[in-house]
C-alpha cells in the first residue's frame, strides 16, 4: 500500500498549481535539461500524489520547477521524494546550463542540511574522465570574447568573499569555515545564477560562482570529505566552461588532479593534469601552468618514472619564472614557493631523492614561516622529517616531526593529519626507540584531539 506524499501535495496546494499545469511545466524544464522524453499528465501527476515515486530526474525536474515558481530553493526532499538524484547528478558534467544551476544548487543545500547523507557516499575514482573531456573539448571549440571582463556589484561581492575564504583556508585549514562558505553560497551566490542575465552577465557570474565552488571542493577536500570535494569540483568545471574562462577550469582540473593522485590513482592525477595543461593552449596563466606541471610531477613520482618526474619539476619551476603576480587570478595566490617547494619535497621524498627533498622543504618551510602559513608549514616539515629518515637520521627527523606537531595543531586539515600519520609509518623500522615513543605518543594526542 502505497504511502501518499503528503509534502507534494502541500506544495502543489500552495503553490495553486493544477496537476495538469504542473505536468506542462514539468515537460517544459524537461526541455531546458535536454530531456525531451519526460512529458508526464495530470495522471501521471496524480500517481504521484499518491505515492509513486518519479524516475530519476524527475524529482529533481520537479524540485526546479516549484523553486522558479517560489522564488526559493525547493529540494527533492522537500517534495517527499528523498534526496533525488542530485548527489549522483552532481558527479555528471550536463551540457544544460540550466540543469547545472539546480545541480549545484541542490547540492549546496544538502552539504549544509544532510551532511551525513553525503559523507558516507563514496569518491568515484573514474568520474573525473568524462567531465575533464567534455570540459577541454568545448574549451577548445571557443573562440575568445572581445572586450573588457564585466564590473558588476554582484560579481565583485561574491569576488570579495571568495578573497575571504581563500585567505581563511590557506591560514586556517579547510575544515573551519567550509560550512559557512557552503551556507554562503546556497544563500546568496546560488540563488543568483537561477536569474535571467545577458550573456556576458551570466559569464562574469558563472566566474565568479565557478571560483567559489571550487574552493568549496578544495576545503572538502582538505578537510578529508572527498566525495563532497569530488561533486563540487565537477560542477566548478561546468560553471568554468560557462564562464569561457580557460584557465579557471584547467586550475579545477589541477584539484581534481590532486585529489586523484592523494586517493591512490597517479594515472588519473596524471591525465586530469595534462588535460588542464591542454586546456591552457589559447590563454596564459603562468601560475597555473606551474601548479598542473607540479601535479604531474607528483603523479609520475609515484608512478616511478623518476627522469620525467624530475622534468616536471624543472618545467614547473620554469613556468612560475614568468608569473607577474599583478596579473594573476585571485585564485592564483597559493601557489606561490611555500606550495611549489612543498610539492616539489613531496615528489623527490617519493622519489627516494632525500638530497632534494630537504632542499625544496627547506626552502619551502622558510617561505611559508615568513607567511605564518601552519598548514603549508607543518606538510614541509613532514617532508623534511621523512628526508632525514630516509638516510636513517631519527634526531634530525624527531625534531622536524615534533615541528609538524606543533604546526597541524594550528589548523584544521586532514592532510595536514595524514602527513602525521604518515610520519607514524616511517618511524616503525626504528621499532622501540625512544624517539619513536615519544612521537607516537604526541601524535596520538593530536589525532585524539
Amino acid at each position: 500500500m502505497k504511502t501518499p506524499n503528503d509534502k507534494l501535495a502541500y506544495l502543489l496546494k500552495r503553490s495553486r498549481m493544477s496537476r495538469g499545469e504542473l505536468a506542462r511545466r514539468v515537460k517544459s524544464k524537461a526541455l531546458q535539461w535536454n530531456q525531451p522524453h519526460i512529458s508526464p499528465d495530470a495522471t501521471r501527476v496524480r500517481c504521484w500524489l499518491e505515492g509513486e515515486t518519479p524516475r530519476n530526474p524527475v524529482p529533481d525536474i520537479l524540485a526546479g520547477v516549484f523553486s522558479d515558481h517560489f522564488g526559493f530553493r525547493v529540494t527533492t526532499y522537500d517534495l517527499g521524494l528523498g534526496d533525488g538524484g542530485s548527489t549522483d547528478v552532481a558527479l555528471m558534467y550536463n551540457p544544460s546550463y540550466a540543469a547545472t544551476v539546480e545541480v549545484v544548487a541542490d547540492l549546496g543545500r544538502a552539504d549544509v542540511d544532510r551532511r551525513k547523507f553525503l559523507t558516507a557516499t563514496p569518491f568515484t575514482a573514474v568520474a573525473g574522465v568524462g567531465p575533464s573531456r567534455d570540459w577541454l573539448l568545448n574549451t577548445l571549440d571557443q573562440e575568445p570574447e572581445p572586450g573588457p571582463r564585466v564590473r558588476l556589484e554582484d560579481v565583485s561581492a561574491v569576488k570579495n568573499m571568495f578573497t575571504t575564504f581563500q585567505r581563511m583556508d590557506i591560514f586556517q585549514g579547510g575544515g573551519s569555515g567550509r560550512l559557512v562558505l557552503a551556507e554562503y553560497m546556497t544563500q546568496h551566490v546560488y540563488p543568483l545564477l537561477r536569474r535571467a542575465h545577458s550573456d556576458d552577465v551570466r559569464h562574469a557570474l558563472c566566474e565568479a560562482a565557478a571560483e567559489q565552488t571550487y574552493l568549496l571542493g578544495w576545503m572538502a577536500y582538505d578537510n578529508g570529505e572527498h566525495s563532497i570535494a569530488q561533486r563540487y569540483l565537477i560542477q566548478s568545471l561546468r560553471l568554468a566552461e560557462e564562464s569561457r574562462n580557460p584557465a579557471l577550469g584547467a586550475h579545477v582540473l589541477a584539484g581534481m588532479a590532486d585529489q586523484a593522485t592523494l586517493l591512490g590513482d597517479p594515472a588519473e592525477g596524471r591525465r586530469l593534469a595534462q588535460a588542464g595543461r591542454q586546456g591552457l593552449s589559447r590563454t596564459t596563466s603562468p601560475a597555473c601552468v606551474a601548479d598542473l606541471w607540479c601535479l604531474e610531477a607528483r603523479a609520475l613520482a609515484l608512478l616511478g618514472d623518476k627522469s620525467s618526474a624530475a622534468h616536471a619539476v624543472v618545467q614547473s619551476e620554469r613556468a612560475y619564472e614568468r608569473v607577474n603576480l599583478d596579473e594573476e587570478p585571485d585564485w592564483a595566490a597559493f601557489i606561490d614557493p611555500a606550495y611549489l617547494h612543498g610539492e616539489h619535497a613531496n615528489t623527490f621524498r617519493d622519489l627516494g631523492d632525500a638530497d632534494a627533498a630537504e632542499e625544496h622543504a627547506r626552502r619551502s618551510i622558510a617561505h611559508a614561516t615568513m607567511q605564518k602559513r601552519a598548514r603549508r608549514g607543518a606538510m614541509s616539515q613532514a617532508a623534511l622529517a621523512v628526508s632525514h629518515l630516509q638516510r636513517r637520521d631519527l634526531d634530525s627527523a624527531y625534531a622536524a616531526g615534533v615541528r609538524t606537531l606543533k604546526l597541524t595543531r594550528q589548523v584544521k586539515s586532514s592532510r595536514a593529519v595524514e602527513a602525521v600519520q604518515d610520519l607514524q609509518k616511517r618511524m616503525r623500522p626504528f621499532g622501540r626507540h625512544r624517539l619513536v615513543a615519544d612521537f607516537n605518543a604526541q601524535a596520538r594526542e593530536l589525532v585524539a584531539a
